[in-house]
């Protein structure tokens, strides 16, 4: 798929998912690659940095893209630019490797937390809490999920399809009915988009609502996630751009004097969360971040950013 073709996806929603985003992009370096038409090793990285550019600009709350992207780019130290091709394909294969072993390191570790008769909520659509939901079904437990249908897009909707692929019982709620799909809970399993160096996580606009009706009912809220996540911008005292979204999405034609809010996302407390299951384990969000810092030192060089 051409860089353009990426660009537009990732950009109209198209794509779905953190990291399904970051697999998109950093596949499209392997296209702008095989299809450079540079002779020497500073051509080729002319053209692969212009993509990087491209892509971070198609959607701002995208931290493991840009991680994803990053990780691909750093230490291409080569004179000879087959070399440096063949490089770059080489770690776009390890990034995708990676993200696929990671995700069923937590789907084994966050499985554990359901159990026969537990009820899952869950709210937008996350690839890593699907595989927590089929891991759990295929050691044979017993449990329902309710979800949101998480407007405007209803991206709830492509979860609770697939849950019910899964053979799980699910119950959709509109977004307005949270409270009751909650009291019913045990659990709440969401994703992430981003977390910030103070430990607090970005993802689908009603998250922080609704992990707030979950600690009010005594119900232990996990933010399932990839170290990716992590947005090492923050480190260096900028602010996580919470996406703001056209208000057609929501009302095409508002009369007159009508604003329409439409903010994609919104951060959540780090108080509000029980724990950040990643693949280091479940940790609470401060402690986390420390096990990032530890673990992928290579993030925090400046000159990545």
């Amino acid at each position: 798929m051409s860089l353009k073709k990426t660009v537009e996806r990732i950009r109209n929603l198209k794509v779905q998912g953190a990291e399904s985003v970051a697999k998109e992009a950093v596949k499209s370096l392997k296209e702008v690659v095989k299809l450079s038409k540079a002779k020497n090793v500073s051509g080729i990285l002319a053209d692969v940095y212009h993509a990087k550019n491209l892509l971070f600009l198609s959607r701002p709350t995208e931290p493991c893209m840009r991680n994803a992207l990053n990780y691909v780019l750093h230490d291409l130290d080569y004179d000879n630019p087959v070399e440096l091709a063949n490089a770059v394909c080489l770690k776009v294969d390890d990034v995708l490797e990676r993200f696929d072993k990671n995700q069923k390191i937590i789907a084994q570790i966050g499985s554990k937390k359901i159990v026969n008769g537990t009820v899952v909520f869950t709210h937008c659509h996350s690839s890593t809490i699907l595989e927590i939901l089929k891991e759990a079904k295929k050691q044979g437990k017993k449990f329902e999920v309710h979800n949101t249908e998480t407007r405007p897009l209803y991206q709830g909707r492509i979860t609770a399809k697939e849950v019910a692929k899964l053979g799980i019982p699910v119950t959709h709620f509109v977004d307005a009915a949270a409270r009751f799909a909650l009291k019913k809970a045990d659990l709440m399993l969401i994703g992430a988009d981003a977390i910030t160096t103070e430990g607090k996580v970005i993802n689908k606009i009603g998250s922080e609502l609704y992990a707030e009706i979950a600690n009010k009912y005594d119900i232990p809220v996990y933010v399932c996630a990839d170290s990716w996540k992590f947005d090492t911008e923050t480190v260096f005292g900028y602010e996580e751009n919470i996406e703001k979204r056209k208000g057609n999405e929501i009302w095409k034609n508002p009369p007159k004097g009508v604003t329409v809010n439409n903010f994609a996302f919104e951060k959540v407390n780090p108080s509000l969360i029980s724990g950040i299951i990643s693949e280091f384990g479940i940790y609470k969000p401060h402690i986390f971040i420390q096990e990032i810092k530890a673990n992928n030192k290579w993030m925090f060089r400046k000159h990545l950013f």
